[in-house]
């Protein structure tokens, strides 16, 4: 079984002020994973951001941070309004995944996970091994859920990742995001920037800015703390440029893409 992560940054105009969809990248990694299905059978889990969608309500909302009771009704809409807005993102994937001919089902993390303090403590898998048992390729994103601390929080994509590679055990966790993979500082804004073919550490970053867009879930620097948990596990991952062209499905494939490998050993 693989579990692919494809970036909010690929998917959507992140940047925008706007929920904009980029339609051009959705369908060729539709396709990419498709030609992939077609060629050698495997178990598929896709794990996808919340990109321009999700981000900007759930900083305008401040989901996730303590508030008074008197605000409880206004966070209580928000959470609405976010949940909402990554469904639509949802919608819009899983319509282009079907169009390929890809047999994906959605499953809201919304609907059955709940965290404390931010982090994922609660959420039955049963569901998605199921849909995996009778061929279909389930379809989770960055969500809003329960926290028994703090009422309601902000789940990233990426912490999804660990959480379903720990109790799943696939055998490969791929990361699609907008760069090559881990540098020691932004190669967006460093011209100087070092590439690493495997990370270990975040010891090894120059600077925690480490990410091409900042935003409420903690970008390159989150994904690498999540991975670096699965590493400890046992289990390594890969994070790849899912904007250059064929490399979702190479990857899917086995074949040699550049990319950082995330483990502990050596």
């Amino acid at each position: 079984m693989i579990i692919l992560k494809i970036g909010g940054s690929i998917l959507t105009n992140k940047d925008s002020k706007e929920s904009e969809v980029d339609d051009l990248s959705l369908k060729r990694i539709a396709s990419e994973i498709k030609a992939s299905l077609d060629a050698s059978p495997k178990q598929l889990v896709i794990v996808h951001g919340a990109g321009s969608f999700g981000h900007p309500p759930a900083k305008k909302h401040k989901i996730g941070e303590e508030f008074d009771e008197s605000q409880y009704p206004q966070k209580r809409l928000g959470f609405c309004e976010i949940q909402n807005e990554v469904k639509k993102l949802n919608m819009f994937i899983c319509e282009a995944f079907i169009a390929e001919g890809i047999p994906v089902i959605a499953i809201p993390a919304s609907s059955f996970i709940t965290a404390t303090n931010k982090r994922i403590t609660n959420g039955n898998l049963d569901l998605f091994k199921n849909y995996l048992q009778k061929g279909f390729i389930p379809v989770i994103y960055g969500d809003v859920v329960l926290d028994d601390d703090l009422e309601f929080c902000v789940i990233s994509g990426d912490q999804l990742i660990q959480y379903l590679a720990k109790n799943l055990s696939p055998d490969q966790v791929i990361l699609g995001t907008d760069v090559d993979g881990v540098y020691n500082k932004n190669p967006k804004t460093h011209d100087d920037a070092i590439f690493f073919d495997k990370f270990t550490s975040l010891e090894d970053l120059d600077t925690l800015e480490g990410t091409t867009n900042v935003d409420v879930t903690g970008g390159m620097v989150g994904k690498i703390k999540e991975l670096l948990h699965l590493a400890d596990l046992g289990i390594e991952s890969k994070i790849i440029n899912a904007e250059v062209e064929d490399n979702i499905f190479k990857v899917l494939e086995n074949k040699p893409v550049k990319g950082t490998i995330i483990s502990r050993g050596n």
